[in-house]
C-alpha cells in the first residue's frame, strides 16, 4: 500500500502510540486522517486530520462512525487498554474490559468497515497487538490473552478479507513509552519509532510487523516447550533429545 492520498481511520487517536500514527500518516501524505477518540475534543487540530466520536466498546458509536467516515481505504485499530489484572485473582470487570477493548473492539470495527473497505478498493487494515500474546509474565496476563485473542483475530480476518482485496497487518512491540505503561520500570521503544516501523510493514505489503528485538525473540520461540520458556516453572530437568 502506498500511504499517499490514502483516507484513514486510527481508534485511540489522541495520544500515546495513536498520536504518533497521525503524525506519521500526515507525514507520508495520508489524504485525509479520520482521528477517533472517545473524547475528540483532545485530538490536536491539524489540517487533513477529522476529529470522530468513537467508544470501539459500543456498537451504536462504531456504526456511527462508519456511517460517517465512509470512505476509509486504511483502518488502524490502535486503541487499547492495559489494566493490569492478573487471571487468578484479578478483578474480572477489569478483564472483561480488557477483553472488550482489544478483542472485541478490532472485531466490531473490521465488521463494520470491512463493506467500505470493500467499496474504496480492497484498501488495509492493521491491528496492533503485543509481545504478551506470546508470553506470560507476573501480571498483565488478561492483558495478554486479549491481545493474543486479537492475534488470532488478524489471522482470521486476513484470511476471510482476501478475497476483496483488502491487506491485513499485524504489528507487535513490547514496552513503549506512553502514558498507558507510566510507572512501569522496563525498556521502552519511542511511540514515534513504532508508528514509523509499523507505516513501513504496510507500505512493504508485510503480514506481521515486529517492531522491536523483544518482540521477535518471543515470536521466533513459539514452537518450543515451555520448559524452555519458563525453566523457573520446572522442578524436572531438561534433558535435549
Amino acid at each position: 500500500m502506498d500511504i499517499r492520498n490514502e483516507i484513514a481511520l486510527v481508534t485511540g487517536a489522541n495520544r500515546g502510540i495513536g498520536h504518533s500514527f497521525v503524525t506519521e500518516l500526515r507525514r507520508r501524505g495520508a489524504k485525509k486522517i479520520y482521528a477517533a477518540a472517545r473524547r475528540p475534543e483532545t485530538v490536536p487540530q491539524l489540517p487533513g486530520v477529522v476529529p470522530l466520536t468513537l467508544d470501539v466498546t459500543d456498537d451504536a458509536s462504531v456504526h456511527q462512525a462508519a456511517a460517517v467516515a465512509g470512505d476509509t481505504t486504511l483502518l488502524v485499530n490502535n486503541a487499547g487498554v492495559s489494566t493490569f489484572a492478573r487471571l487468578t485473582d484479578g478483578a474480572e470487570e477489569d478483564i472483561r474490559l480488557e477483553m472488550e477493548t482489544n478483542y472485541f473492539g478490532p472485531l466490531r470495527m473490521v465488521r463494520a468497515f470491512a463493506p467500505a473497505l470493500r467499496t474504496n478498493g480492497g484498501g488495509a487494515v492493521l491491528n496492533v497487538l503485543s509481545v504478551m500474546a506470546w508470553m506470560a509474565y507476573e501480571h498483565s496476563n488478561s492483558y495478554g490473552a486479549s491481545k493474543a485473542a486479537a492475534w488470532a483475530l488478524t489471522n482470521g480476518i486476513r484470511y476471510e478479507l482476501a478475497g476483496q482485496g483488502t491487506q491485513v497487518t499485524a504489528l507487535a512491540m513490547a514496552s513503549v513509552d506512553t502514558e498507558m505503561m507510566a510507572g512501569i520500570e522496563d525498556e521502552k521503544s519511542d511511540p514515534d519509532v513504532i508508528a514509523r516501523a509499523a507505516l513501513d510493514g504496510l507500505e512493504a505489503d508485510s503480514l506481521e510487523v515486529l517492531a522491536d528485538r523483544r518482540t521477535a525473540q518471543w515470536k521466533s520461540r513459539l514452537g518450543e516447550d515451555p520448559a524452555l520458556l519458563y525453566p523457573h516453572l520446572s522442578a524436572q530437568e531438561i534433558v535435549e533429545a
